[in-house]
């Protein structure tokens, strides 16, 4: 009973040295910091900014990515909601695939973050005036740029630039119109880019260029054709539409837009250090061209001084993004062709000679990977493109590292013809379940390094959100909308001869629409088609277009004899058919409700604000 006695004073005398210590009965999450602590922080502060980057996500470099929703490319994979858009099935309920990068509700989430973030540093309770100068410019640049991702999918968005916080009377807020939204944003880049002026460039953070290139992009889309009233009434969907000032332009003057466009895209065309081999005053050979479009892709060699905001990949933190080879190359490879190149993106690739390719002409269809635009070998894996060493299991079917995606002849030990299927096909017997239905792969982002072929092997290429040649093409786009043809053709051969191709020399509506095809071909699989389609109206023959794909035979030659198949001209006789896909794996459609995707019910149930788009009440 003493030595309780003596237990239980102990604990009293320390109960009462401690009472009047708050810290031994503190409740403070030991694992969380303070809210008001925050802001009193650097690396706080730091560490919060940081995290809104996280709503660009992988950037592009998704298993679904944004080119499976355009000409350029199809999902291979069931489900997933693609088809959902492509068929033009998209309703309220059930919007389809929407990546977290563009979803209402992940936008609004990060837009708050950047609202916590603007209005501490506005208001700093630390000293460091660099510091904070530089950390609110990016705040600003993220909320522009994810105001931005709502326009352009959605039209005039709830502008928000406010935290709101528990207890407010009320949540709800109505859509701005576009013109309004499009201001908002181009406020927050005026105001990043004055505070980011002078701060150094750090890979994957906004910069002084990064918030002068975003602004131009979005002028160039306030400009085009799908904002403006008078153009955008050749579509009965949105002519109909009753609140026609949540997506686009009702007054003013489109001229004046395009001007005010031009004039954003100059800024950043004149901006010092960046841009790569565009100094050239006639076409680079065919093997640099295809050697520049690859040092581009993979942001090397002068490449990466394309880049104006990137999101990028180290091995030491495994992402998605770093998986992206996996994610898209042949099968044959043991990867999973998720999503690969249409027959009606390749056919857009010109001749080396600067011609139309034809199916109509012989020559054309009869040997269809021949002296085409330098950026097809860079950009396009197809049958007999040199590619990496097959994996040990396959290597003694193809022991030259060919992409093989027809079916050929070969003779066996017992000295029969037979036929041997494609090891990149889906009969080929190599995960065949994961095989391109087109007859393609894309070569652009998946890193060429020949000792990356296993499934557990990772890339570090980073993915473009802004480059400095979109802001050439836009340059150029707005200068031909304005007649300056002479300014247009300069900027654009430019571009033409880094790639290896010869000048273009025509006028008028040729001239456009060649610049919307070096549009298409230079920012291949870079999330760009998706957006130009729909804002140069032109979706009906693009996007709604019927999928098509190619199916190839080779024909051993007469006296010819081939045990392991190899590309050769000289054994074989090739037969190139181009067809249209099966409607049951794809049945493209385009209804002009497409031309904006609707906001989720669950949204409008939240905020009876809210306007739904045209085509889906």
């Amino acid at each position: 009973m003493k030595n309780l006695s003596i237990v239980k004073t102990l604990l009293m005398v320390a109960l009462a040295m401690t009472a009047c210590n708050d810290d031994f009965v503190s409740t403070k999450p030991l694992d969380q910091v303070n809210k008001e602590d925050v802001w009193k922080d650097e690396g706080l502060i730091s560490a919060f900014v940081t995290d809104i980057y996280s709503g660009t996500g992988m950037g592009g470099f998704d298993e679904q990515m944004l080119a499976s929703l355009t000409d350029e490319a199809i999902f291979t994979h069931p489900g997933r909601g693609i088809t959902t858009i492509t068929e033009s099935r998209s309703q309220p309920g059930d919007i389809g695939w929407v990546n977290n990068t563009l979803s209402w509700q992940n936008m609004y989430v990060r837009i708050r973050g950047c609202n916590l973030a603007i209005e501490n540093l506005t208001n700093p309770q630390i000293t460091n005036e660099t510091f904070v100068k530089r950390l609110l410019g990016e705040a600003l640049f993220l909320r522009a740029y994810y105001y931005h991702q709502l326009l352009r999918y959605y039209g005039g968005v709830p502008l928000v630039d406010k935290a709101y916080a528990l207890g407010e009377e009320d949540y709800t807020v109505a859509r701005s119109t576009f013109p309004e939204t499009v201001e908002f944003i181009v406020a927050d880049l005026d105001e990043a880019a004055a505070l980011l002026k002078g701060a150094p460039v750090v890979k994957g953070r906004s910069s002084e260029i990064a918030a002068l290139a975003l602004k131009a992009r979005v002028l160039l889309y306030a400009a085009s054709d799908l904002r403006d009233a008078g153009k955008a009434a050749s579509s009965s969907v949105l002519s109909g539409f009753d609140s026609k000032e949540l997506l686009m332009y009702t007054s003013g003057n489109q001229a004046d837009r395009w001007k005010r466009a031009q004039d954003a895209a100059k800024v950043v065309v004149d901006y010092a250090g960046f841009g790569f081999a565009l100094d050239l005053d006639a076409p680079a050979d065919a093997e640099t061209g295809k050697n520049n479009t690859s040092n581009i892709a993979y942001s090397r060699n002068g490449g990466e001084a394309e880049m104006l905001f990137g999101r990028y990949f180290i091995n030491a933190k495994q992402e998605n993004g770093g998986r992206i080879g996996l994610y898209n190359g042949p099968n044959g490879y043991h990867n999973w062709a998720g999503n690969t190149p249409t027959q009606n993106f390749v056919d857009k690739y010109r001749m080396a000679d600067g011609t139309v390719f034809s199916w109509s002409n012989a020559g054309h269809a009869a040997a269809p990977y021949d002296n085409r635009d330098p950026r097809f070998y860079a950009q396009i894996l197809y049958d007999g493109a040199p590619w990496k060493p097959r994996t040990s299991d396959v290597a003694g079917s193809d022991p030259y590292g060919q992409i093989q995606t027809g079916d050929y002849d070969i003779v066996n030990a017992a000295g029969e013809k037979t036929k041997h299927f494609g090891l990149d096909t889906r009969n080929g017997g190599v995960e065949n379940w994961n095989g391109t239905y087109t007859g393609y792969y894309f070569r652009k982002f998946i890193d060429d390094n020949p000792s990356l072929v296993a499934q557990t092997d990772w890339q570090e290429i980073p993915w473009p959100f802004l480059r400095y040649t979109e802001a050439v093409l836009n340059y150029i786009e707005a200068s031909l909308e304005l007649g300056q043809e002479a300014v247009a053709k300069e900027w654009l051969n430019k571009i033409r001869f880094r790639a290896g191709m010869p000048a273009v020399t025509s006028g008028g509506t040729a001239l456009r629409d060649e610049y919307r095809n070096e549009r298409a071909i230079e920012l291949f699989m870079e999330e760009h088609r998706y957006h130009d389609a729909r804002r140069w109206m032109i979706a009906s023959t693009t996007l709604g277009e019927k999928v098509r794909y190619i199916s190839i035979t080779g024909a051993l030659k007469p006296g010819k004899s081939v045990r392991v198949y190899q590309y050769d001209p000289e054994n074989y006789t090739y037969t190139y058919t181009r067809s249209d896909l099966d409607p049951g794996k794809e049945n493209r459609a385009w209804d002009d409700k497409m031309y904006y995707l609707p906001i989720h019910r669950d949204e409008m149930n939240r905020n009876d604000q809210l306007k739904q788009n045209p085509g889906y009440q």
